[in-house]
């Protein structure tokens, strides 16, 4: 079993979203990798709950682990697709 660190905040420019962990270290994540908050207003995007171990946005149906953000890992919910 692996740890992951759980996301302390998240926020948003035009590319990135931007994790900050509870172990200090922030990733920038390219929206790219998730079609789901590329087309979500901003509204959309602003409205998610952390929980342990990711990012959920009940609106778009979008759910976002950190170990899976760790590993480099974007939308999973197409089969064969792997981010860069």
């Amino acid at each position: 079993m692996t740890f992951s660190p759980s996301p302390k905040s998240v926020r948003f420019d035009d590319a990135q979203m931007w994790v900050e962990l509870e172990d200090g270290r922030t990733l920038g994540i390219p929206l790219a990798w998730f079609p789901r908050l590329v087309r979500a207003t901003t509204a959309q995007r602003e409205d998610f709950f952390l929980s342990p171990d990711g990012i959920h946005w009940d609106e778009i149906d979008e759910d976002i682990s950190i170990a899976g953000l760790l590993a480099g890992q974007g939308d999973m919910t197409r089969p064969g697709k792997r981010a860069a």
